[in-house]
């Protein structure tokens, strides 16, 4: 009679349990390492995790203006407080990305087939979320008054106390969108504006297309002198590095990268947020499907993330290069967390793998983004 093994397995954990119980965990575990490594926005936005429910709100309070000297012995009378409104970030759909790994693939394969599912999973939902909260910054710098915010602010009832900034045209030509001496220039005005908009400096970051990043160093192709690229150079408190490609702050504020910013070169360039054809859009063509907004029916929220044709917005959007933004400029509300969910499926002979997550986005402040903008041909 043939006799059952009863000692552990290997992925058991203390010896006890579900036989590939460590396997799973580590597998999670590298998705989200290989998220947090690839998602570049999620540490740029205002964070709050609930545990229940379908939204979060945020208490916007305007500014006192009525400040005064007080006499010695008259009455104090109470002041018009400041006006409040909200602003409400509602959780989208759940995201997820399912992979199913067949035993046989496993057995057979000369490579670590683990490895490729978790940077696929990873990336797949981190390019989401990012893509998502720029959308959210870009539609934010285009917020420049009263009547933008009511068309681009999901659910906003528009205030008299709210502060809005202007973005900044730093080229004129789309020749000179990728000069870094323009660039430059364009960074430092966009912090002049929001240091005048009582923003806080402290957390101030550059978000950039890839594209227009790497443009900068090419001097030559540019039509700019060597000399001349200030940001560059050690001699006048440059911090970048022409030989490294590095290029860590600009007016002492972080510059980081994305691609999902734009495409292009110093003679055409195309959006990748948004679908940019119709009325007001300045290229004719579509975004591919891949690029578009996701839909998120089940929340009523289809396109929460679309931005609006028209010259006033789909232009503008178009133009964008670069942000420069902080915190309280978007707001990000988690309801799940990065989570990773497995199942084995004996009928199939393989386990199932979902990576997921809930949250949603929306503008909290858009005084706190300034867009840097440039013809697109």
């Amino acid at each position: 009679m043939a006799q059952t093994y009863t000692g552990h397995r290997s992925g058991q954990v203390n010896e006890t349990g579900d036989a590939r119980s460590l396997y799973l965990k580590l597998y999670a575990g590298e998705v989200m390492t290989a998220f947090q490594t690839k998602n570049i926005m999620m540490n740029y936005t205002r964070t709050r995790n609930i545990s229940k429910g379908k939204s979060a709100q945020f208490i916007m309070t305007g500014k006192h203006r009525t400040a005064a000297y007080h006499s010695p012995g008259t009455e104090i009378v109470p002041a018009v407080t400041a006006a409040q409104t909200e602003r409400i970030v509602t959780i989208d759909d759940l995201l997820i990305v399912n992979q199913f790994i067949p035993n046989i693939d496993e057995a057979m394969s000369q490579y670590e087939i683990r490895s490729v599912y978790t940077q696929e999973a990873a990336y797949g939902l981190a390019y989401a979320a990012d893509k998502n909260i720029l959308r959210m910054a870009v539609k934010a710098a285009l917020t420049t008054s009263k009547t933008a915010s009511a068309a681009l602010v999901q659910g906003d009832v528009p205030w008299d106390d709210e502060d809005y900034t202007a973005n900044v045209t730093y080229a004129s030509a789309i020749g000179d969108s990728v000069k870094s001496s323009k660039f430059m220039e364009g960074v430092i005005e966009a912090k002049r504006i929001l240091e005048m908009a009582g923003a806080p400096l402290d957390d101030l970051v550059c978000v950039c297309a890839t594209d227009i990043f790497y443009h900068m160093f090419k001097a030559k192709t540019n039509s700019e002198e060597t000399q001349n690229l200030h940001m560059f150079n050690s001699d006048v408190g440059g911090s970048g590095s022409i030989v490294n490609l590095d290029l860590p702050t600009i007016a002492g504020i972080p510059v980081v990268r994305t691609p999902h910013l734009g495409t292009g070169t110093s003679s055409a360039w195309a959006t990748n947020l948004w679908t940019m054809s119709g009325a007001g859009a300045t290229r004719a063509g579509i975004v591919p499907v891949g690029d578009r907004p996701l839909a998120s029916p089940e929340s009523a929220r289809t396109t929460v993330y679309d931005l609006p044709q028209g010259a006033a917005y789909g232009g503008e959007g178009e133009k964008v290069r670069a942000i420069v933004m902080n915190r309280d400029a978007v707001a990000t509300v988690k309801l799940l967390d990065l989570s990773v969910e497995t199942d084995y499926m004996v009928n199939r002979q393989g386990t199932l793998i979902v990576s997921k997550y809930a949250m949603g986005h929306n503008i909290l402040r858009p005084a706190m983004a300034v867009a840097l903008c440039s013809p697109v041909s």
